[in-house]
């Protein structure tokens, strides 16, 4: 029979927040593949397990990967674990468990700290409904075309940065964004020094412009408001004649009643006033 992958979620900060469910299993598995191992074996030593360790990280996860699938397949029990936090949340961990749904080899997650729900959670913006981008790509056009999708999102969005571009990045969002659009710079997530600073983006470059950061950071803002979407899509209707909203609608197979009820709903007017502008231009 296959063995199993665990994803074992390892702290963000502070190992107070390692479970004991993740330390026993680590200790039971054949195997622990790790993002880097000179970082892990720390954890490790710290909670005594010595189990046998691989490194299965970016730049070796689809050959590693298909070696470490072999081994689930005849039988051995492997627990995944990354730097820091849950396995498959922006790291190769996605591809290893992919590869695994494939093969039919079975995966269990093992719950604990991740850093994008953390900050959520304490930034106090809605919680609800949220988009979890993680880095944003380094290609500029990528980058741009995500930039651009982000500007309309009306979900709160979560962004992982490095402390020494975090002022760059701000600049940038408040660049597509708007300054006006709030965030919560979460830092040094469950460690002594922890701090959520909520500003505009263009307060929040000002304070990072004056107090560098130190440490990984996680960007939470909020999304597009409602408000503020119905007005710019008021504003692109504005910028049509009547008639070219009315014919628009006609264009796409609607009767002209209803095309002019649409194109008042779109204005925010009544249909009556639709008809009488049509209707006193002919």
């Amino acid at each position: 029979m296959s063995g199993t992958l665990y994803l074992c979620a390892t702290p963000i900060g502070n190992l107070e927040d390692m479970t004991f469910r993740v330390i026993r299993t680590l200790k039971e598995v054949d195997l622990i593949a790790a993002e880097d191992t000179r970082n892990s074996i720390k954890l490790l030593n710290h909670f005594e397990i010595h189990t046998p360790m691989t490194s299965y990280h970016e730049y070796n996860k689809m050959e590693k990967g298909r070696k470490l699938v072999e081994k689930l397949q005849e039988g051995m029990n492997i627990a995944l674990i990354t730097d820091a936090g849950t396995p498959g949340i922006s790291d190769p961990g996605e591809e290893l468990v992919k590869m695994c749904r494939e093969a039919g080899v079975e995966v269990t997650s093992l719950p604990g700290a991740c850093a994008c729900i953390t900050a959520l959670t304490i930034s106090g913006m809605p919680t609800r409904r949220f988009a979890f981008e993680a880095f944003l790509p380094p290609d500029k056009k990528e980058r741009q075309q995500i930039l651009a999708e982000m500007k309309e999102e009306m979900r709160t969005i979560i962004l992982y940065e490095a402390p020494h571009r975090l002022v760059k990045t701000l600049k940038e969002l408040a660049g597509i964004l708007g300054g006006e659009r709030r965030i919560t710079v979460c830092r040094e997530l469950t460690k002594k020094h922890e701090t959520a600073y909520t500003d505009t983006l263009e307060g929040a470059v000002q304070f990072y412009e004056e107090h560098p950061p130190k440490g990984e950071c996680v960007l939470v803002l909020e999304g597009k408001s409602k408000e503020a979407a119905e007005e710019e899509k008021k504003a692109r209707w504005m910028s049509l004649s009547v008639e070219e909203h009315v014919q628009m609608y006609l264009d796409q197979g609607l009767e002209k009643k209803e095309a002019m009820k649409r194109a008042a709903k779109d204005r925010g007017v009544s249909k009556r006033d639709i008809y009488q502008e049509i209707v006193g231009k002919n």
